[in-house]
């Protein structure tokens, strides 16, 4: 899994734009959660495909960024979350044991 990190609000913008032509993921992840530990397990043990972006953000780090998220995508704040955009809104999220790379895959369409 190629991580992209997530880590300042203004890429926020950039993954909008970029949703525009390809779907992209945001998983926020408590470090120190255990849910947010298998959750994030699952992920790294599949097989990623090219046409999503993967977004990392360490929910415990960079907490503004993820209630900017909610702000910007309409979405409730949850952790561990995955957060799917696709032409600038969010088409898809789950949490805590409903994130599933495969489901990720079918929502995204590729």
């Amino acid at each position: 899994m190629n991580w992209i990190t997530l880590n300042s609000i203004e890429q926020l913008d950039q993954i909008a734009k970029a949703s525009n032509t390809k779907p992209q993921l945001i998983f926020k992840h408590s470090t120190t959660c255990s849910i947010s530990k298998m959750a994030f397990s699952r992920f790294e043990r599949g097989e990623a495909p090219d046409g999503i972006d993967f977004y990392y953000l360490d929910l415990l780090n960079f907490r503004n960024i993820s209630s900017a998220i909610a702000e910007k995508f309409q979405v409730h704040h949850e952790s561990p979350q995955v957060i799917l955009i696709k032409n600038e809104a969010c088409i898809y999220d789950e949490s805590h044991y409903g994130i599933m790379l495969d489901e990720v895959i079918e929502q995204a369409g590729v």
